[in-house]
């Protein structure tokens, strides 16, 4: 079997149905590829559509207080049955029929070990998240790349290198970038496929969006403990995104729509990103730009 499409989820009954619709959709023909659906205790809905849609699904399941990102992947790829392992969030939505094909291309062809695609809103995401994707996900592949930046809200991992490094479990996020630096540390390649890209919905609350960039900011320490995030950075960071943002709004006639939804995507997104990070060791000013800084 070529792929295996290992999806994480936890109460994702909104997207789920139309995520799996696009899966049985796929250019690359059904027998060469499985579905493994890794849910962590939803209650709304979630398994009934996994099990009954008319792609087939295998369901494992992990306990909610044994869940970690790095554990939940490990659980569905020991089940998967492909050369390939492919993650996707059971949040995104792949935007054509060529998506897995393009993805797993770089691997199959020896380019690349790990592979990630764009990522990019639609009407309904929030305006500041898609300044990110443009940031993180640009227009043009890089194949391979250089560093280790990796996304496991879609991507593509050689079952070999998940054999021999397999995800940290300990981590309270970004398992996909450790794992790529291992990788990389190792003499490997990660690739970044423009032309493979999903819509990736957040629906999220603030709460939940400062959580979100706390954790990853946690995690962060463990992968590049020379890290450190100061009072000074959050309200410099904070405030050159929300000016950058303000401007594009302006220039997109959406700033007095969308002006509170930014200053508050910023707010959080900086001071979780604070809140996790700022005890540690001091960075590198360079390093700490490239990593926070919005451009």
């Amino acid at each position: 079997m070529r792929a295996s499409i290992v999806i994480r989820t936890y109460n994702e009954s909104k997207h789920l149905q139309g995520l799996l619709d696009n899966i049985g959709s796929q250019s690359l023909p059904k027998p060469d590829f499985e579905v493994v659906v890794v849910d962590s205790g939803s209650t709304d809905g979630t398994l009934a559509i996994a099990e009954e849609h008319s792609v087939s699904v295998r369901i494992v399941h992990i306990r909610k207080e044994e869940f970690s990102f790095g554990r939940s992947l490990n659980l569905g790829c020991e089940v998967a049955q492909g050369a390939v392992l492919v993650f996707i969030s059971g949040h995104c939505i792949p935007t054509d029929q060529h998506w897995l094909e393009r993805l797993i291309r770089p691997v199959e062809q020896d380019r690349a070990a790990y592979t990630y695609g764009r990522q990019i809103g639609d009407s309904t995401s929030r305006f500041s998240e898609c300044q990110l994707f443009r940031k993180y996900f640009p227009n043009e592949s890089q194949i391979p790349q250089d560093g280790f930046f990796c996304n496991n809200a879609n991507a593509a991992l050689c079952r070999e290198a998940w054999d021999e490094l397999r995800f940290d479990e300990d981590l309270t996020g970004l398992e996909d970038m450790e794992l790529a630096k291992r990788l990389v540390e190792r003499g490997g390649m990660v690739a970044y496929v423009a032309d493979a890209p999903v819509y990736h919905l957040h629906d999220e609350t603030w709460h939940k969006v400062r959580l979100r960039y706390q954790r990853e900011a946690i995690a962060l320490q463990a992968i590049m403990p020379q890290v450190h995030v100061t009072m000074t950075d959050f309200l410099r960071y904070f405030f050159s995104a929300l000016m950058l943002d303000c401007g594009a709004a302006l220039e997109q006639k959406c700033l007095t729509r969308r002006f509170g939804e930014i200053f508050m995507f910023r707010l959080m997104q900086y001071w979780g990103t604070y809140l996790g990070n700022h005890e540690h060791r001091k960075l590198s000013h360079a390093a700490k730009e490239a990593y926070f800084y919005p451009v």
